[in-house]
């Protein structure tokens, strides 16, 4: 039996990590790099291994660096079964079409210019090529309900708590009569989620592959960032800016409707607050999330079955059409503009940035993880100025960095998850930055932790 890490090894994004039992090979995600244009060539480039050769893909969920690359899977041969959650299946049709149409039309604008794309084959892939990938998908994952692959391997999935339908993986292994219990975290979500439930790990395993993300530091309280993010934006009003909420599509905007919702209820943000959720893709996962009430906390799934909606507001505009989204920036005051993407890579969120940076009165606030290389990691560094269509614009908005809004674990609640496996043997280290791996590693204190590198290959 082996394990080789082929994306997420001592980098944050590009989740993909090959299982070898018995002749049979299971992928474990197949996600995008991301961080900037520099990464378009890491996408393109070899994925390590031969896609025909794979028997299936298992998806923890549908962020993009999780399965970003699944259409490049199979426009480069894969014909193996996709399994993954009902919402997953949803949501990740949802991001890969939008994905796909980015491609495309980053492509025709690069021949627009007369030169050549970032790679060499034009775009990654295109619209045809994931809806192709979406005939690969078959059986439905059930938490907690074995899945038999084939015989001496079996997957069960597991609640990871990190947005809908997300999930840990955990592998049953049998080869020479020997049996290997893996799990795969994928993404983990915090204890003081509004929405979902905490993680629930299988209990004791042999290896784990675990992400990092946070494995440096603690995040702030749920309750004082909720009220950090209310003091911001009554701050912001009070001086007449307009706040800029970048943020991903799925769980954080719905999270954040929940807790503006909340806020306009208890008086804590004024009722006559403007709100605009500019994100096309964020309108539609709110619609799968609602179409899911059975997934959340005990206290959402009450609210659902007395017909209420927690995502919805007073004074909620839903923006779709890209003139609506450019006449947003006509507002000069008094507006609360939610768009994508979380991390400033693209979409309409850098429209509104290019527009609100350089304005004193107003605020940017961020409520997410930033990748080294991003925009919105500019920023939040300190940037005085930054470059967006080309431009440069000054940075003169207040900067808000409010952490405690992470869909993912922080440390002590990774070391928490990690005690209740039973002390695996060995503890693979991804999706982290090299220090919040390293002072992750310094925490767990037991079996052996091992930080991959990209390609490199362990027997299990």
């Amino acid at each position: 039996m082996e394990i080789a890490f082929h994306g997420a090894a001592r980098q944050v994004t590009g989740s993909c990590h090959l299982v070898t039992c018995a002749g049979t090979r299971i992928l474990i995600d197949c996600g995008i790099f991301q961080g900037g244009h520099e990464l378009d060539e890491d996408n393109a480039a070899p994925f390590g291994f031969e896609p025909p050769t794979v028997d299936f893909l298992l998806l923890t969920h549908a962020h993009l660096d999780h399965c970003g690359r699944l259409p490049l899977l199979v426009r480069r041969g894969f014909d193996g079964e996709v399994i993954a959650t009902a919402p997953t299946r949803e949501l990740a049709r949802l991001v890969l079409l939008d994905a796909g149409k980015l491609q495309e039309e980053e492509a025709k604008r690069w021949r627009k210019r007369g030169r050549a794309a970032p790679t060499a084959d034009g775009p990654l892939y295109d619209t045809l090529d994931v809806l192709n990938a979406f005939d690969r998908f078959g059986r439905t994952a059930r938490y907690g309900t074995r899945i038999q692959l084939r015989e001496g391997i079996a997957a069960t999935f597991f609640d990871a708590g990190h947005i809908l339908g997300s999930a840990s993986i955990l592998l049953e292994l049998t080869e020479r009569g020997q049996t290997r219990r893996v799990l795969f975290s994928g993404d983990l979500g915090g204890r003081e989620s509004p929405l979902f439930l905490s993680p629930e790990p299988p209990g004791p395993v042999d290896a784990v592959v675990m992400e990092t993300t946070y494995g440096d530091r603690d995040h702030r309280s749920r309750a004082a960032s909720v009220a950090e993010l209310y003091g911001a934006i009554r701050a912001t009003l009070e001086r007449g800016g307009n706040v800029v909420i970048p943020s991903f599509a799925m769980e954080r905007a719905q999270e954040i409707l929940f807790h503006l919702g909340e806020g306009k209820r208890h008086g804590k943000v004024p009722k006559t607050l403007q709100v605009f959720l500019d994100s096309p893709m964020a309108i539609s996962a709110t619609e799968i999330f609602r179409r899911h009430p059975d997934a959340y906390r005990h206290e959402i799934a009450q609210i659902f079955a007395a017909g209420h909606d927690p995502f919805e507001l007073p004074g909620l505009h839903l923006v779709s059409e890209a003139g609506e989204s450019a006449a947003l920036n006509q507002i000069r005051s008094g507006a609360l503009i939610l768009a994508g993407s979380g991390m400033c890579t693209g979409g309409r969120i850098r429209h509104h940035l290019r527009h609100n940076l350089p304005h004193a009165d107003c605020s940017v606030v961020f409520v997410g993880f930033a990748a080294e290389g991003t925009l919105a990691r500019r920023i939040i560094d300190g940037a005085q100025k930054v470059r967006i269509f080309g431009d440069e614009v000054p940075v003169r908005a207040r900067i808000h960095t409010i952490n405690g809004f992470s869909a993912h674990a922080d440390a002590s609640e990774l070391r928490a998850w990690h005690a209740r496996l039973g002390g695996p043997g060995t503890t693979f280290l991804v999706h982290g930055e090299p220090s919040s791996m390293t002072a992750l590693a310094e925490g767990l204190g037991t079996g052996a932790v091992v930080m991959p590198a990209m390609h490199e290959a362990f027997e299990i």
